[in-house]
């Protein structure tokens, strides 16, 4: 499928995952969003992102405020005029047990992690419509199917998120609009240095390794439709 031209909005686009797919799509010729809660970092990758791609949009936002899902589209769409690609990748993680996880970490869990990629894709459907080529990538993690000890928060948001992305790829899949969802263990983030510090960072899947499969999914837009994919560490567990 031809990207150039294609126009992309990418959250959690600061750091980490976010980062590399903002830096591919962009290499790919997209025209692109990014937005996060760090201004600097964003601004940095604006100026990363000039250097091989036409001038991307910030937008600061905190993924958790109610309003932002709509202004995150409603800013997308007076840049752009549509929109053809969003990629729901902030995320949120504690470690803590259940017994020592609070009502705020619970509900900033869900917030970030199931509530805003939910109501962004809600916002985005009625642009995503008039898309040839219409795409929704959800990042989830291995515990949107798996349960870790000290992670049930997380797990909990995560199984969301897997939950309504496989109600909205049957509600969408009549208006052309496809919907990924990509699951890792272990990635060189900061992330996974909080929750998984027993991992061995030189057997950490590399962000870049995520950008490749969303590229996959834009590249390869065939009859073949790939529902999900689950990506361990070659040097993990069978799970993780």
């Amino acid at each position: 499928m031809e990207t150039k031209g294609m126009i992309a909005l990418i959250t959690g686009a600061s750091r980490g995952i976010g980062e590399s797919i903002a830096i591919r799509l962009a290499a790919m010729g997209m025209q692109i969003v990014i937005t996060g809660r760090d201004a600097d970092k964003l601004e940095m990758l604006k100026d990363h992102i000039q250097k091989i791609a036409p001038k991307p949009h910030i937008i600061v936002a905190d993924i958790s405020a109610p309003d932002t899902p709509g202004r995150l589209i409603g800013e997308t769409i007076q840049m752009f005029g549509g929109i053809d690609l969003l990629v729901n990748n902030a995320g949120y993680a504690i470690s803590k047990s259940l017994e020592e996880t609070d009502y705020h970490e619970w509900d900033h869990s869900m917030a970030v992690n199931a509530r805003a990629p939910f109501f962004i894709c809600k916002e985005a459907i009625p642009y995503l419509r008039e898309s040839a080529c219409a795409t929704i990538i959800n990042i989830s993690s291995v515990v949107g199917r798996l349960g870790y000890v000290h992670q049930a928060a997380y797990a909990a948001s995560k199984h969301a998120l897997m939950g309504f992305s496989k109600v909205l790829a049957k509600e969408v899949q009549p208006l052309g609009i496809r919907v990924h969802t990509i699951a890792p263990g272990g990635v060189a983030t900061d992330m996974v240095k909080t929750m998984r510090a027993d991992i061995d960072e030189s057997q950490l899947i590399q962000p870049e390794e995520i950008a490749d499969i969303v590229e996959f999914f834009l590249r390869h837009r065939g009859n073949a439709m790939i529902d999900n994919i689950d990506v361990r560490r070659a040097n993990g567990t069978p799970f993780a």
